[in-house]
């Protein structure tokens, strides 16, 4: 069983896994340790990866990039069409207000969910673990920003389960990066917790957590973050300097062409990097557009002056992450900067700035949160034997549930997990009601939220009750914050009370009797059997003087269904399922195909070496013009019409191919053979010639008689066969050689075991050894 963890970023993945030695990043096909998070779609298959970010400047209006943007989000959000505006891919809005991606794939336009396209990725990076691994893998743990919403969190499981894999764990990027810090750490001050800041600067978000270390024990005090402000905000501001100036020296405007947008972004991000390690950096581009190269010059100081905006939304999430954890500057004990967008000098110095100190980077900014899943993951595993370390992570957003009559919960807004609360959580609350009921849940406070995101959650239904309840029954709900940071009913339970001698009855109940909150650490989950299962409460003796009797309860279980609004039906998750089955197939064959294409092509090249080589002598000057021509027609037919054919086109090629050359192939292969099989023989034929001298005089002459006609009949043979030009079909096949040993070999030894002759003891006291 294997241990992974999957860091999905936005522009790369990474891919983690927990070995015997400890922690390793995975590498792919080409043996790096990033994988694109592209996905391109090309005229006969998919091309995922690195693959499909090679071919994105060929395909560009059919390469998928920055998917986890658009996963669990509605097409209106102001800040999704901002995003969309860089993406150069077909878009629309579906009828539940989701996105819909459309490209053009085998002649036809297809359709397809930012779901459907992240379980592609999954795919991808479970193929990538499999093949390392050599080995099926399913469980995981995955990382995900602390802002992702109740939708975008199930998309994601959705999107895993599509690909086949069972995530334990959706786990925030921060408290991957704190576990992946924290849990070997062993010069923490024991007099108390030490507190550590993590600001993790992605390509496309940034996000901060505050974090209490403990020996054995880590807590999220805090999540903040910046959801529109990353890495490729700075190269755009690159790339908007570049095409205003482009546009006024070489008459060009970049926005009007996509290939010239998709290089000069490229341009700048590389431009990015080089601006971080020197004080001023060239761009040059050839043929960007119109035929024009083009070259552009700037400063670090003059880059740090266009991105000041950018550099001072980066204090906000900081500077709220301090004020929710309720610590003061002075108690950090060290600032952590990780993230692909973090190597700016600028940020270093204005973390600097805030925090009284200098940021340090401890951690691998591209693997830490990968590495941190893993663990959690081994950590979750039967398998695997790690340190006792609890991670106590905190529920960014409060979440509220509200009955037809009015918010359930504590204060007017109905808040039943407040923000901040440890996850997983349970809280159970108690109703009175006759028939079903609906609640539903929300975000309490539309503040907390990314701009443009929808407060409402899910709805459930509680019920229809069992059996026939004529007045108002005690239900329990079971409300869960699980793991992954969803929120959904786990059970409601319908309390039937039986007092001994008549019916107890109550007072007037309001609509909500209680809440109870149990803490997952402490709780176990409730199996609940038959129907008729009764659990008896044992009264104290203080209840009884009050004379109240011994009674017993019965828990009936009550269905409940599920409205996820945005959400994916069973029925359309299966045909999610199929859809990627069919796919993964079509780039199975093509696969095949080209393999075979590559077979073909290789054979031919090194056909047409030997023969003028290695099998010269072995064919006749018919047979190398025939055959040379044929590898001059099937090369001329693979770079023309045989480019993209299928994979039996090239197999039969190949075939007939074999068919002329394997003759060929046969005489130059077996006169090696041939000559080895006639070692054999002769050295057989001279060790029973000696192993005659203890036998009788018939038996002797029996075996002589053997190897004299043995060898006879090589010595005419091998005279036919020296008569023979090598480019002829021999006349003495090795394999008929062999066949003449074996069958004197077995002759000559039956008759030495039927005398138990001298050579045959000493074999069995040899084999009797050997045992």
């Amino acid at each position: 069983m294997s241990v992974v963890g999957f860091d999905i970023g936005n522009e790369n993945c990474v891919i983690a896994a927990v070995k015997q030695r400890g922690i390793d990043v995975l590498l792919n096909d080409e043996s790096k340790r990033e994988t694109p998070a592209v996905i391109c779609f090309g005229e006969r298959q998919r091309l995922l990866g690195s693959a499909g970010a090679a071919s994105a400047m060929m395909h560009p209006k059919s390469t998928i990039s920055q998917v986890k943007r658009l996963i669990g989000r509605n097409f209106k959000d102001p800040d999704v069409q901002n995003d969309l505006k860089l993406l150069p891919f077909e878009t629309s809005g579906g009828q539940d207000g989701g996105i819909l991606i459309h490209l053009r794939y085998l002649g036809e336009i297809h359709t397809f969910t930012p779901v459907q396209i992240m379980a592609m990725l999954f795919s991808h990076l479970k193929e990538i673990t499999e093949k390392d691994l050599e080995m099926p893998v399913s469980d995981c743990v995955i990382g995900i920003p602390s802002y992702f919403t109740d939708l975008q969190r199930r998309s994601y499981l959705n999107a895993a389960t599509i690909a086949g894999l069972k995530p334990l764990r959706l786990m925030h990027d921060c408290t991957a990066t704190a576990l992946s810090y924290g849990i070997y750490r062993t010069d923490f001050d024991n007099a108390g917790p030490t507190y550590v800041a993590f600001v993790d600067i992605g390509h496309c978000d940034t996000q901060v957590s505050i974090v209490s270390f403990e020996a054995g024990h880590m807590r999220i005090l805090s999540h903040a973050f910046d959801s529109s402000l990353g890495g490729r905000d700075f190269d755009e501001v690159l790339f908007g300097y570049f095409a205003a100036q482009f546009k006024e020296h070489y008459k060009i405007d970049v926005y009007s062409n996509v290939r010239a947008c998709l290089r000069l972004r490229a341009a700048c991000e590389k431009l990015k990097k080089v601006l971080s390690a020197n004080a001023e950096a060239p761009l040059n581009i050839e043929c960007l557009m119109d035929e024009k190269d083009v070259k552009g010059f700037i400063k670090r100081e003059e880059f740090e002056r266009l991105a000041s905006g950018l550099l001072d939304r980066i204090t906000v999430p900081c500077r709220k992450a301090l004020a929710e954890s309720r610590i003061s500057v002075g108690k950090i004990h060290s600032i952590e900067l990780v993230g692909s967008g973090s190597r700016i000098p600028a940020i270093g110095k204005l973390l600097t700035s805030l925090f009284g100190r200098e940021p340090r980077r401890t951690l691998n900014a591209s693997e830490c949160v990968a590495r941190g899943c893993a663990l959690q993951c081994a950590m979750l595993s039967p398998v695997f034997r790690v340190r006792e370390y609890e991670v106590q992570d905190s529920f960014p957003f409060s979440i509220g549930f509200s009955l037809n009559e009015g918010p359930v919960g504590t204060g007017s807004n109905g808040v039943l997990f407040p923000k901040g609360q440890p996850i997983p959580s349970i809280k159970v609350l108690t109703f009175q009601r006759s028939n079903l009921f609906h609640m539903e849940a929300f975000y309490a406070n539309p503040n907390e939220l990314p701009p443009g995101v929808s407060s409402q959650i899910s709805s459930f239904t509680i019920g229809p009750f069992p059996g026939s309840c004529s007045e108002k029954a005690r239900i329990k709900v079971k409300v869960l914050l699980n793991l992954h940071g969803i929120v959904t009913v786990e059970s409601a339970m319908l309390m039937e009370d039986h007092a001994e001698g008549h019916a107890r009855r109550g007072n007037a109940h309001p609509e909500v009797d209680k809440i109870e909150v149990d803490s997952v650490a402490s709780s176990t989950k409730l199996e609940n059997g038959d129907d008729d299962d009764l659990t008896i409460h044992a009264r104290s003796s203080d209840a009884s003087a009050n004379g109240m009797k011994d009674k017993a309860s019965r828990r009936l279980e009550i269905p409940v269904s599920e409205k996820v609004y945005g959400g994916i039906t069973e029925s359309e998750l299966s045909e999610a399922k199929e859809k990627e089955f069919q796919l993964a197939q079509q780039d199975k064959i093509v696969e095949q195909a080209k393999d075979q294409k590559n077979a073909l092509e290789s054979y031919v090249y090194e056909t047409r070496n030997k023969l003028f080589n290695t099998y010269r002598s072995f064919a006749s000057d018919r047979e190398r013009e025939g055959i040379s021509r044929n590898l001059q027609e099937t090369e001329e037919w693979l770079y023309d019409d045989g480019d993209d054919e299928t994979e039996n086109a090239y197999t039969s090629k190949l075939k007939d191919l074999k068919k002329l050359v394997d003759p060929i192939e046969s005489r130059y292969k077996d006169e090696e053979a041939r000559a080895q099989a006639k070692r054999d023989l002769l050295n057989c034929i001279v060790e029973y010639r000696m192993s005659v001298n203890s036998l009788s005089t018939e038996d002797r002459e029996l075996i002589m008689n053997e190897c004299n006609k043995a060898e006879q009949w090589l010595r005419e043979r091998t005279q036919q066969q020296d008569s023979l030009p090598k480019n002829a079909n021999p006349v003495l096949w090795s394999k008929e050689i062999k066949c003449r040993t074996e069958d004197l070999d077995l002759l000559c030894k039956r008759i030495l075991e039927r005398k138990g002759s001298p050579l045959n003891s000493e074999d069995k006291k040899g084999t009797d050894h050997q045992e």
